[in-house]
């Protein structure tokens, strides 16, 4: 891939030494926590080459894109419209990074103490390290928590920055002030793109999405069953391959894959052993490659049925009504989806709370590990609310704070093993 892709990567700008040593390490890491699983689906063959081609063969498509005049714009959160992108004729796609790098070059502009997501996206940029990153034309942030609101501003430094306004309650003005931002949005991005969104194209860019969180639906649908016929770090993987995949390839490939599972569910084929603990994952998104508390629970005995997670469910357990007959109408539809999501910087935020406890009675639960990123104290905050509420209906607990780094990783194990057998 190195060979065939380099002269690509050079004329993007990257710094092609630092990209080498990222390469590097990408798999081994892949190959200890995913090629060694046992018992895996053949359908996930498919993203198992798509995350071997992840710098190669989807940046060349988005490079082909924009030779066409095509825009392609990056996102760090589930709450910015795909479906508006889409219907503009551009490619979306997620940027949030799971690995601690360029953190000397991030450090040089953001505190030394900040969230290890917000410090990972900068070092990227700033590194000139990840094409996805060098291939924006423009990139939207939005207002989920202060470090990356702030951290947006510098951002626009080196790349076009638009920002979404995200409220901070559910109340009728705030929806009325979120709609308003969503048809900013759609303004930015026909002016980025320079295509006018028309009630055909945005009708069919939602049912296209809309297509993709179902089909994902099916596959999280397939994991209530019991043995789970697919693993929990399979299916991570997958949901954070969402984010960046081509839409219509990937809703095929997760629709076959599923194809799989039901025979696999049909024959009682799982992919743990008899009694394993049942886990939800829920907290802060985990963006590739940070695998590392999925290996773990996994790895000790356990598989994980559920991410409540902006890299799991949140990103695709609601759609959006495909009955719009105007731009203003699918606007005001659009909107309302995007509202429902559990985000953490929400107050009060009762539905995530009651959406947990249902999830732990859907997916016959055993217990629940709530994993929030160092630093991100929307989460770490909102820990207690959702630790008295699943105390409240008796379902066990784990919070666990880390970051991108490994060395804690023999800790995590110890207490990620002592609640497992307690659970057990």
């Amino acid at each position: 891939m190195v060979n065939d892709y380099r002269l690509m990567w050079e004329s993007m700008g990257l710094d092609l030494e630092a990209h080498d040593q990222l390469l590097q390490a990408l798999p081994p890491l892949y190959g200890e926590v995913y090629l060694n699983q046992q018992n895996r689906p053949d359908g996930m063959e498919y993203f198992d080459f798509v995350v071997n081609e992840i710098h190669g063969l989807r940046i060349q498509e988005l490079q082909e894109h924009k030779g066409r005049g095509g825009k392609v714009i990056g996102t760090f959160c589930v709450f910015v419209p795909e479906e508006i992108v889409r219907a503009a004729g551009g490619i979306c796609i997620g940027l949030c990074s799971g690995i601690e790098i360029g953190a000397a070059q991030a450090e040089k502009v953001l505190p030394r103490n900040i969230c290890p997501l917000i410090k990972s996206f900068m070092g990227f940029k700033l590194s000139r390290i990840c094409p996805y990153f060098e291939s924006c034309d423009m990139v939207v942030g939005e207002t989920t928590c202060d470090g990356k609101k702030k951290a947006f501003e510098i951002l626009n430094d080196y790349v076009p920055v638009h920002v979404m306004e995200v409220p901070q309650m559910k109340r009728e003005k705030d929806r009325f002030l979120w709609r308003s931002e969503v048809q900013d949005f759609l303004a930015r991005v026909e002016e980025s793109t320079g295509n006018t969104v028309t009630v055909e194209s945005l009708q069919r860019s939602i049912k296209e999405i809309n297509g993709k969180r179902r089909v994902l639906l099916r596959m999280a649908g397939l994991r209530k069953m019991k043995p789970a016929p697919i693993s929990g770090k399979d299916s991570l993987l997958i949901e954070q391959i969402a984010m960046y995949d081509d839409v219509e390839r990937f809703t095929a490939k997760v629709g076959e894959l599923c194809d799989e599972l039901e025979i696999r569910v049909e024959e009682g084929k799982g992919v743990h052993e008899q009694g394993a603990p049942r886990i939800i994952v829920t907290g802060t998104p985990m963006a590739i490659p940070n695998w590392k508390v999925p290996h773990i629970i996994e790895s000790s005995g356990a598989v994980i049925v559920a991410e409540e997670l902006c890299t799991g469910m949140r990103y695709f357990e609601n759609t959006v009504p495909e009955d719009g007959e105007s731009i203003e109408q699918m606007v005001d539809f659009i909107a309302e989806r995007y509202l429902g999501i559990n985000c953490a910087c929400f107050t009060p935020n009762e539905g995530r709370l009651e959406k947990l406890v249902q999830l732990a009675a859907k997916y016959e639960a055993d217990g629940i590990v709530y994993c929030s990123l160092a630093f991100c104290d929307p989460y770490l905050v909102e820990a207690n609310r959702v630790e008295k509420a699943l105390k409240e209906h008796g379902i066990p607990l784990l919070k666990i704070e880390t970051d991108y780094g490994q060395e804690d990783t023999g800790q995590l194990k110890t207490r990620i093993e002592a609640f497992l057998e307690m659970i057990r």
